[in-house]
């Protein structure tokens, strides 16, 4: 569901400050409150005489375009209320008093709503009355909506107005004529294929909480809606699919010369082209570079592409929606010679705050050598042996050399390993439930990773008779299976732990015994120390873990030890917490369940201890 909560709930507020903004983050720029236009300051355009290139439109869809006004894009921009156009009075205002008295003309790009065309349209036939020199260039990029249903409208106005604005900016500054700009304007916009998704439509603020969650169950759960637009226009269709799917789907509606409903561009294998991918503003930045990924994949895959330039971000937004939208352009000649290509003008400096593309011409045309990733060489890496001379040794026994360190039985650590484990992915429902109360709600997800991970390694029969090899094993599986505070204090104790059992070498092969493993494990929770101050009664993992270290070094017996760490686990219900993100979640929850991370430790324990 769309978020219904906003820091301003009054739109026209939102968009008065939202402007007022743009301007304190970039000094250069002023602001005609009473008109909502952003334009450039006199005293920081440098060449009056050139171009002017005008652009604007509903309010909603920032950084579009008030953020783009700044040396190398936009002189300036007019912005109506959210979604919706400004007025022909605005525009009139725009042309007639936010531009250098001396340009040469003017280039106005608005997007292809009837609103946008009719009022900026108005206001450039007065201007032109005045005897201004105008050029207009619509963008119309969207595949969404094909031509049997678009007929005389055509296609609406998508994310590629950004690349549109930039080139006829860049365009502008190398003192091009207003003619010139506008050409090359229009050829971009009949270059371009964009095409939308999104999770949700948007909540506009100002409207009911009821309306975000009508729209939800309009969707449904599970929907991803393609073709939708930037006003919260329905799309073409509701799929259920994952990330692959739905990029597949969306290439194909873009990028398919057999689909002559929606087939605008005709971009062939092995064509020049950039790739933006642009954000609707409600999109994790993690989960928009992951789209990247796939896209990337597949117009190489698919269709022979290898875009020139990768431009990802939010450009063109529509407020807080969990979409995004992908553009294609396809890189053609503009007749304008050296410098004036479409890369080498998207490539041009920039001084505007919403055109994040910050990877230099440079960067991306240099050749780079390619390097291999090679896996670590765990010999190198890791010298773990505890056996004395050269020995090799199976499952069931000593094949050759003679043994002059501690072993143990691979059969029996196997099978204790693997109870312990199993319990883990078991509980991890449950270890997850208490985090969510009390955590952040990884903890059952992250041990559930490292159980997976060694028992695939038990799988493999990779349990050695050398207690080290086995422990240290299990450390790098840790490592590189558990992230987060829990992953880091289980990879130091086990390697702490293959350290001390290799201190307990013996001259002759001898079996690791209880008592020996107990002064290890002590050893290395001292070890531990010198990284975390954990102890027992701070509602953490060691609440678990010393208690089993210390019953077993008193005891040795490893069901005692087990019961004992089921027992610490228990105590912590009720206890607040002194370290981890326990202290800053706060609430009663910890009056409610055991610390997870000490809890799924004693159920590893307790079923480990079964197997012995």
């Amino acid at each position: 569901m769309a978020a219904a909560k906003h820091y301003l709930d009054d739109p026209t507020n939102a968009v008065i400050s939202g402007l007022r903004g743009v301007i304190l983050v970039n000094p250069s720029l002023l602001l005609d409150e009473k008109n909502k236009i952003i334009y450039r300051h006199p005293d920081s355009i440098t060449s009056p005489k050139n171009v002017s290139v005008v652009c604007g439109g509903g309010s909603g869809h920032e950084p579009g375009f008030s953020a783009f006004v700044g040396h190398g894009v936009l002189t300036a921009c007019v912005a109506g209320t959210i979604f919706a156009s400004p007025s022909a009075q605005q525009v009139r205002a725009c042309l007639s008093q936010c531009l250098p008295a001396e340009t040469q003309g003017v280039v106005v790009v608005v997007t292809n709503y009837t609103g946008d065309v009719l009022n900026f349209g108005m206001g450039i036939e007065k201007a032109r009355a005045l005897g201004k020199k105008v050029e207009m260039v619509v963008v119309g990029d969207d595949v969404g909506v094909g031509r049997a249903k678009g007929g005389k409208v055509g296609r609406r106005g998508l994310s590629g107005t950004a690349l549109v604005v930039k080139i006829c900016g860049a365009l502008a500054e190398a003192g091009a004529s207003v003619e010139d700009c506008g050409k090359v304007g229009r050829l971009v916009v009949n270059n371009l294929v964009s095409l939308g998704a999104s999770l949700s439509r948007v909540h506009v603020p100002g409207k009911s909480a009821q309306e975000a969650k009508d729209e939800a169950e309009r969707l449904g759960p599970g929907l991803v809606e393609i073709g939708m637009g930037i006003h919260n226009e329905p799309g073409c269709e509701k799929v259920k699919t994952d990330l692959p799917g739905l990029v597949k789907i969306m290439l194909g509606q873009m990028l398919d010369q057999n689909d002559k409903d929606r087939a605008y561009v005709n971009i062939q294998k092995g064509d020049d082209t950039v790739l933006l991918v642009n954000n609707f503003g409600g999109t994790s930045n993690l989960e928009l570079s992951a789209v990247v990924t796939e896209i990337v994949s597949q117009l190489g895959s698919a269709y022979g592409l290898k875009p020139r330039r990768i431009i990802s971000g939010t450009f063109f937004g529509s407020l807080n929606g969990p979409g995004f939208i992908v553009s294609v352009l396809k890189l053609v000649d503009t007749g304008l010679g050296p410098g004036k290509s479409m890369v080498e003008l998207l490539d041009a400096p920039a001084e505007a705050t919403g055109w994040s593309a910050s990877v230099k011409a440079s960067t991306w045309e240099k050749e780079y050598k390619e390097i291999k990733a090679t896996d670590k060489d765990e010999k190198a890496d890791r010298k773990t042996t505890n056996l004395k001379g050269e020995q090799q040794w199976s499952n069931s026994g000593r094949v050759g050399g003679r043994a002059n360190g501690l072993v143990v039985k691979p059969d029996l650590l196997k099978r204790m390993l693997k109870s312990g484990l199993d319990k883990v992915v078991a509980e991890e429902a449950q270890i997850t439930h208490y985090d969510t109360i009390v955590g952040d709600g990884d903890c059952g997800v992250g041990l559930k990773r490292g159980a997976e991970g060694i028992l695939k390694m038990l799988s493999s029969d990779q349990v050695s008779h050398d207690p080290v090899v086995s422990i240290t094993k299990i450390a790098g599986i840790v490592e590189d299976t558990m992230d987060g505070t829990s992953g880091a204090l289980y990879a130091i104790f086990l390697n702490s732990l293959a350290a001390n059992v290799r201190k307990l070498d013996s001259s002759n092969a001898t079996d690791l015994t209880s008592k020996m493993l107990a002064q290890a494990l002590d050893d290395s929770l001292e070890a531990l120390g010198e990284y975390t101050p954990a102890k027992p009664g701070d509602r953490t993992l060691m609440d678990s873990l010393v208690p089993f270290v210390e019953t077993l070094k008193a005891t040795g017996n490893t069901k005692e030890a087990a019961i004992a760490a089921e027992a610490g686990a228990a105590r912590t219900k009720g206890m607040e917490a002194s370290l981890g993100r326990s202290v800053y979640v706060g609430g009663e929850g910890h009056k409610e369940v055991p610390d997870p991370g000490a809890y799924g430790l004693s159920q590893f324990l307790t079923a480990l201890a079964e197997a012995v």
